[in-house]
């Protein structure tokens, strides 16, 4: 399980905070998840990663991850028959009539189409679909925050959610899983999307209030509240917005690299506020992988560290001092996280380096 408050710095920046400038101390020796398994093995990569740098033993250990996640997904696209194929799968650059992303970046609030797992894959293969969805999570505790208590939210269960096939699952070829169901869009992709942070744009949520203890990602929405109790009077001015709250399913555009965005920008945090947005970001990842959050850190500093981010909180409708803002919004260049707490949780999530 991850801790509550991780270090989330960048791994080869653990003795100092995360800067804007690019660091030139060591080469760029990124390890796709290919060339990790093809060069090194499991076995032997555990052997050689003694002598890596932190930035390099992570990189290392997410790609083992990956490529974990991978085989159980090459074993599920060998097991289909051809019915199933033709059913629940499909191109890789998909793109529905319509819509300008492909369809494996699209996000979706129920199951895709007729993928309903219990209805179109064997029992076996729902097996192995559960512990595909597993290992995205961060153990039992982020296994119980992505599954919403193991119920899947008005789902009810695993096997009423959706998963689909983009791409051919076999080594060497792109692909990308994709579980739907009622709030809720994740994917194990094994890093073909590259440069991008959880292979894709995130959705996720629950039909609780934001600031009920029984919302599963209720510390998500304590952790901004003790963000927004930190701000002075002053500070509110630039960081307290109205807007209405908007569903983006159809896409999660981020801002570009020169982009201005609401909010008051990290870099204009004080020391104990700077600590408080780095401890909402630790509970934002917390669900998921740890390597996948050192993955969202390390897109982050490539596009220029945290100093870029800035902490938007919005208005719409009734607000009290107990709930004092219904939504908020962290972003910067290559990066957006939007959740709504009012009047339940909605999230939308997109992360990459890969800018216009």
């Amino acid at each position: 399980m991850m801790p509550a408050e991780p270090n989330l710095s960048c791994p080869d920046c653990e003795s100092a905070p995360v800067s804007s400038t690019p660091s030139h101390a060591e080469p760029n020796l990124s390890l796709g998840r290919r060339d990790f398994i093809r060069v090194l093995g499991t076995t032997a990569a555990v052997a050689v990663t003694g002598g890596l740098t932190p930035l390099q033993k992570a990189r290392a250990a997410r790609a083992e991850k990956q490529a974990q996640a991978e085989a159980m997904i090459f074993e599920l696209f060998k097991s289909m028959d051809a019915d199933q194929k033709k059913k629940l799968v499909r191109p890789y650059h998909f793109t529905e009539s319509g819509k300008g992303l492909p369809a494996r970046l699209l996000t979706h609030n129920a199951a895709d189409g007729k993928s309903r797992i219990g209805d179109e894959y064997t029992k076996k293969q729902v097996e192995l679909l559960d512990r595909i969805f597993r290992a995205i999570g961060n153990g039992e505790e982020g296994y119980k925050q992505l599954s919403r208590n193991g119920r899947f939210d008005a789902s009810n269960d695993f096997e009423t959610i959706g998963a689909l096939i983009y791409g051919e699952a076999v080594e060497g070829k792109k692909f990308s899983l994709v579980f739907c169901g009622h709030h809720l869009t994740v994917r194990c992709d094994g890093n073909s999307e590259e440069k991008t942070a959880f292979g894709g744009p995130l959705y996720y949520g629950h039909s609780p209030s934001g600031y009920a203890t029984t919302n599963v990602f209720y510390k998500q929405t304590k952790s901004a509240n003790e963000l927004f109790g930190a701000l002075s009077t002053e500070q509110r001015k630039t960081a307290v917005l109205p807007g209405k709250w908007k569903d983006e399913h159809a896409g999660v555009p981020v801002p570009g690299k020169d982009s201005t965005v609401p909010g008051i920008g990290f870099a204009d945090m004080t020391r104990d506020q700077k600590e408080l947005t780095q401890k909402v970001m630790a509970e934002l990842v917390a669900p998921y992988r740890k390597e996948d959050g050192y993955e969202v850190m390390e897109i982050i500093k490539a596009n220029g560290g945290m100093e870029k981010l800035a902490m938007a909180f919005y208005q719409e409708g009734k607000t009290n001092d107990k709930e004092p803002w219904s939504h908020w919004r962290l972003e910067g260049p290559g990066f957006v996280w939007s959740y709504r707490a009012l009047p339940h949780v909605h999230t939308f999530v997109n992360i990459t380096s890969n800018l216009s």
